[in-house]
């Protein structure tokens, strides 16, 4: 199969997995897999081309000019040939070259600088697009109203009152918050360096206001001016929209870890099925490595970057959760939570703003740039989520 075929299959694949059915995850996996194995036989491909090409860059002229010249096999080499010219009163023309004192080289070195810029590790957990986000451009505040419970029907005798069977309800406010962050560069880069820099700087501010929102999911202490984040409490637990007697503790990841989180959350009529596990990476490793009595793994776990599964259940990556499996880490801290994504809701009262302004700071030739959102959080169901605190 040639690279053009290969990519037309990716497509294919692509194409296919559009028509998957939502939850058919063995469909997605095969596809997946294939399309990983033919994007490695592309890069081989490529890999190869680039050295065949530089073979033949590096291979002797055809008119066999590098054979002769100074010391070559022409008994009239270049240097007689000068020699001639001179006496005979004619202009010769010498290339000249700087000799470079470490490689005793006479060849001119030119110094080459990549294009672009080769980014970092992923900093921004994929948690901040998997949350349910409201868009509310122009809002001050969204409150969600949700249902903590069911009344209870029951027998009632001939004339007797019905019995009270209200729905209980709650509630969760988001009001506006503004996440910012700001940089400078100095002019110098976007005037001289050849590699995209400038560009680099100014996205920047991007991803960090979207490193930092992916933690205030987790960890937002509440209040005026922040999110509510799922391991947030009230000052008193009448105010819970998790209960937090539904927190359970874990002392360390074993066998029967996932089980003991799956069937602890949820009421007690059903086993959910679309639930998420956010945890430390840490801890997903303690997973990957967990071995049962003979020796074989616990779990099978399959990775996709920031994403993937552990015996099927969906995983999320997020380093805002401490790890259980951490000697750091101390008792009673939260370290994972489970539960769909949706029941956290994310109001998106403005547009993300980048601006770039060469005004401030002019005379010291710094360019700066700064990006800001309005935005709000909280969990948006009861016990919307199960936390883990590690015992």
């Amino acid at each position: 199969m040639t690279v053009k075929e290969m990519k037309a299959r990716l497509r294919a694949i692509n194409a296919e997995a559009a028509k998957v059915k939502e939850g058919d995850r063995e469909a997605l996996e095969r596809l997946l897999a294939e399309a990983e194995e033919i994007e490695a036989k592309i890069g081989e491909a490529e890999t190869r081309a680039r050295l065949q090409r530089a073979a033949d860059g590096a291979a002797d002229p055809a008119d066999g000019s590098a054979a002769n010249g100074e010391g070559g096999a022409d008994p009239e080499d270049s240097a007689t040939k000068r020699g001639k010219a001179l006496k005979a009163g004619n202009k010769v023309t010498k290339k000249f070259a700087v000799k470079n004192t470490l490689t005793s080289s006479s060849t001119v070195l030119t110094q080459h600088t990549a294009t672009d810029v080769k980014p970092t590790f992923n900093e921004v957990s994929s948690l901040v697009d998997r949350v349910r986000a409201v868009p509310l451009i122009g809002g001050e505040s969204y409150k969600r109203g949700f249902i903590k419970g069911y009344g209870t029907g029951g027998y009632t005798n001939e004339g007797a009152d019905y019995n009270t069977a209200e729905p209980i309800f709650g509630y969760a406010e988001m009001a506006k918050t503004k996440i910012t962050a700001y940089c400078e560069e100095p002019e110098e880069i976007a005037k001289l360096a050849p590699a995209d820099y400038d560009a680099t700087v100014g996205g920047s501010t991007e991803i960090a206001i979207r490193k930092y929102l992916s933690r205030q999911i987790l960890v937002g202490a509440g209040g005026a001016g922040k999110l509510y984040g799922i391991f947030y409490n009230p000052a008193s637990s009448d105010d819970d929209i998790i209960d937090r007697s539904t927190d359970i503790s874990i002392s360390a990841i074993d066998k029967d870890t996932l089980d003991t989180i799956i069937y602890a959350f949820g009421g007690d009529e059903d086993v959910e099925d679309v639930a998420v596990l956010i945890l430390n990476k840490a801890d997903l490793k303690a997973f990957a490595t967990c071995r049962l009595s003979d020796g074989t793994k616990a779990y099978t776990v399959v990775n996709h970057g920031n994403t993937g599964t552990i015996d099927g259940v969906p995983y999320i990556i997020n380093s805002a959760c401490k790890a259980i499996s951490a000697s750091t880490t101390s008792s009673g801290d939260y370290s994972m939570a489970y539960g769909p994504l949706s029941n956290y809701e994310m109001p998106i009262f403005s547009d993300m703003d980048i601006q770039r302004s060469n005004e401030y700071k002019f005379k010291q030739g710094q360019i700066a740039h700064r990006g800001d959102i309005f935005v709000g959080g909280n969990v948006a169901a009861y016990n919307g989520f199960l936390r883990v605190k590690k015992n």
